[in-house]
């Protein structure tokens, strides 16, 4: 019942998960027929909805029966196997946290999210939005995480791992930075590869680029930011004239497949790293296409047991601390 278009376009998504994909999909809202036709698609009874402005510790708390609270236990008791939400983060993260619970070992959950990257995977920034307030160990950890996703998802068996910071020396940064840098650089497990600036984040300078959740989510909203501004520059420019729309015209073609390397609605959402099963949280606007590709991930990343390979980079990385 989350998000901006919810229910129409996340029920449309699921049913073209469906039949395009063959993956068994669960709903979880109304039963009342206000999903519309789900076309054969089961449908679990949440009667309360956390609207995308509710604080999301206190909606958690006190809407028992919402659908993201009553998604998340449906993962813990077998139900289903993955978590797909497009509504409130924070109450995403809170019910997969309070209902799912944390892997053995890890100090914070953080959102793992793809960055586009011309002709190459896309890096993951970690952590997106999840921890505002780090320490060097948890940066430590989100990496730990994140080479597991990205082993998993990507097939990198050694991926590379950097900070992000305001200068490309050991010397640059904030404290936690810096602290950070020393530490990462004395984990012989850990391909750190040093320090990328903002302007490397769409570069492929590293598979794993990782920050604390305030920076990283500042970060990803700047490069929303900036790819909106890009495209309506575009599109102005382009609807001046008949000779710039004819020019618009010649050039779709060749953009086409630039525009889908850097369209979010192919990367399947940012995953929630460090809890007992697989979360997957869409953007806010998600449409059809959207969630159709984010069930696409949940299911692959069920089947390369990514919650069991992050399990064991935690438990790698205890034993040889």
């Amino acid at each position: 019942m989350g998000g901006d278009k919810a229910p129409r376009e996340i029920v449309e998504g699921a049913i073209r998960a469906h039949e395009e994909l063959k993956i068994d999909v669960l709903l979880v809202g109304p039963d009342d027929g206000s999903l519309g036709d789900t076309k054969g698609i089961k449908v679990l009874h949440a009667g309360e909805v956390i609207a995308m402005d509710d604080d999301p510790a206190r909606a958690v708390r006190t809407k028992k029966d919402s659908s993201l609270v009553r998604c998340a236990e449906a993962v813990r008791d077998g139900q289903a196997s993955a978590m797909v939400s497009a509504g409130n983060t924070g109450a995403a993260m809170a019910s997969a946290l309070l209902r799912m619970g944390r892997i053995s070992g890890v100090s914070r959950p953080a959102i793992a999210t793809p960055l586009p990257v011309l002709g190459a995977n896309p890096s993951i920034l970690i952590d997106a939005g999840a921890n505002a307030e780090c320490t060097p160990e948890w940066l430590l950890q989100f990496a730990q995480m994140a080479s597991a996703y990205v082993r998993a998802r990507y097939g990198r068996s050694n991926p590379t791992v950097a900070l992000l910071s305001i200068g490309e020396e050991p010397t640059k940064g904030n404290a936690l930075v810096k602290s950070a840098h020393e530490l990462f650089a004395s984990v012989e497990t850990l391909n750190f590869v040093g320090n990328v600036e903002g302007r490397d984040l769409l570069i492929g300078k590293a598979d794993i680029i990782v920050t604390d959740g305030f920076t990283g989510n500042v970060a990803l909203k700047s490069l929303e930011g900036a790819a909106g501004l890009f495209n309506s520059i575009l599109r102005g420019a382009v609807n001046t004239s008949n000779k710039t729309r004819l020019a618009g015209l010649m050039l779709r073609r060749a953009l086409a497949p630039y525009m889908r390397v850097v369209d979010p609605e192919t990367t399947g959402g940012a995953m929630l790293l460090g809890v007992e099963g697989v979360c997957i949280i869409s953007h806010g606007s998600s449409s059809a296409r959207a969630i159709r590709n984010a069930i696409k991930t949940a299911h692959e990343m069920v089947n390369q047991d990514l919650v069991e390979r992050v399990r064991e980079a935690i438990g790698d990385a205890k034993s040889t601390g």
